[in-house]
């Protein structure tokens, strides 16, 4: 297998970039930067477009893949599955290769060559999953609810189907950790929903309303199961408004996921309903959504003898936001969005030129994200009164301000370089290793590798 730090290896890639892109490489300080890994790659180069009414095939950038296979066969031998770079030219006209890695510190960035979210404590995770459900006493099943009539419906429905043992069931609760509520048990009593039980693969769905989940493969909707990278998970924030039937979640130990709606939306028996909601009410977890579930059917009774088509959506309103977004499509200044329930801060660009200042944010119990677009800053050492900070994505020139300062909040547990335009990559890079040395996190590696391409 190939090496990944042979300049043999990336020569093909390189001649490529070298043809695309000969004027700006052979400026001073001209460069051109990508990433390759085993499930995609990302190269300034202008590919040919197919003929009309053909779609693009290989044949079409076959020299392109080829060159990025050899790259890729050398990741799977270096262990490691993506890797971005800079190529330019050396004083001497040497080609100069700069390998940007993988640290288990940070996440990759998305397409291009900076890097992600820098993770400042191990296995941290944003408040919003750590959040558990809170209790809802006297929260009873909905009178929609009825063993009996739902096991008449679906044997009438599905009467050849296989059921599970009373042992195969156990064994689910075991494995779950909890008991499947009554619905759920006659549900894979009629039937258990392996793939091998069904002479028509779409009868199960047919007869419960959803793309019905084998027992076996029944699983708790935790919030692990719902992953987000931090850059994104720390805007989130939960909320369960008064009149919520649905907890706004990340995911619940309550949250019992038996099937999908065919477009990867998750339905779950929820035993953790909302303020206003029922205990073993359906509800669906939606795949675009980091937090909170749509109320799908009162009861599992009712998903299968009504099947119900749409979800029924509580949405929060009257209140101030827990998440702010301050720009020219949002709020008007940060002292609009500031109010004790705050959770998340995102700046972006008003009136250009024009800078905040965080004091009317200053003090408040529950802020714990701030993101702010380069240059809406007013001063940014400001920041240093934001003493409940978790989450922190700044320009290169504001993490600059308080790097120099040492004024970089040390009760962060993740942060993150905003990049906009053009940005060279590696002074980022440099400045995301400046940040992980703080918490004395594993840095980014930079591999330079030269060789001659020829003529």
């Amino acid at each position: 297998m190939p090496a990944l730090h042979d300049f043999a290896v990336w020569a093909p890639v390189l001649r490529l970039l070298r043809t695309a892109h000969a004027e700006r490489l052979a400026a001073p300080g001209g460069q051109v930067a990508g990433r390759i890994g085993l499930f995609g790659w990302s190269l300034p180069l202008d590919r040919p477009a197919p003929p009309p009414g053909r779609a693009a095939q290989v044949a079409d950038v076959q020299e392109e893949f080829d060159a990025v296979q050899r790259v890729r066969e050398a990741l799977t031998a270096a262990g490691t599955d993506d890797t971005a770079f800079v190529a330019e030219t050396g004083p001497d006209e040497r080609n100069v290769l700069h390998l940007i890695g993988r640290s288990p510190a940070v996440t990759p960035g998305i397409g291009g060559p900076h890097p992600g979210s820098l993770v400042l404590v191990e296995d941290a995770v944003p408040e919003p999953w750590r959040r558990l459900p809170d209790p809802v006493p006297g929260a009873l099943p909905h009178p929609a609810a009825d063993p009996v009539l739902l096991e008449r419906t679906l044997r009438d429905r599905l009467p050849d189907a296989v059921g599970a043992t009373g042992a195969e069931i156990a064994a689910a609760e075991a494995r779950l950790g909890i008991p499947l509520p009554e619905e759920l048990r006659v549900l894979y009593r009629v039937a258990r929903a392996r793939w091998e039980d069904w002479d028509d693969p779409f009868a199960g769905a047919e007869a419960v309303g959803c793309e019905l989940f084998p027992l076996d493969e029944v699983y708790l909707a935790e919030a692990a199961t719902r992953r987000a990278d931090w850059r994104f998970a720390a805007m989130d924030a939960v909320v369960t408004p008064p009149d919520a039937a649905v907890q706004g979640l990340v995911g619940s130990p309550g949250w019992i996921v038996f099937g999908d709606n065919g477009g990867g939306d998750r339905i779950a028996v929820d035993l953790t309903p909302g303020p206003r909601g029922r205990i073993g009410q359906i509800i669906m977890i939606r795949h675009e959504h980091h937090t909170g579930a749509d109320l799908l059917a009162d009861s599992l009774t009712d998903l299968v003898v009504n099947l119900p088509e749409d979800a029924r959506r509580c949405a929060p309103g009257g209140r101030p936001p827990v998440v702010a977004y301050v720009n020219s499509r949002g709020i008007g200044s940060v002292g609009a969005a500031a109010h004790p329930a705050l959770e998340v801060l995102s700046i972006g660009v008003l009136d250009e030129g024009r800078r905040f200042g965080l004091g009317p944010v200053t003090g408040l119990p529950r802020l714990r994200t701030l993101s702010a677009l380069p240059g809406t800053l007013a001063d940014p050492l400001e920041i240093g009164e934001l003493t409940g900070l978790e989450f922190l994505a700044l320009g290169p020139e504001d993490w600059r301000v308080l790097l120099d300062a040492s004024a970089v909040p040390r009760g962060l547990s993740a942060a993150a370089v905003e990049v906009h335009g053009g940005r060279r990559p590696l002074p980022i890079v440099a400045l995301a290793n400046e940040i992980l040395a703080l918490w004395d996190r594993p840095l980014i590696p930079v591999t330079v590798l030269e060789g001659d391409l020829g003529h």
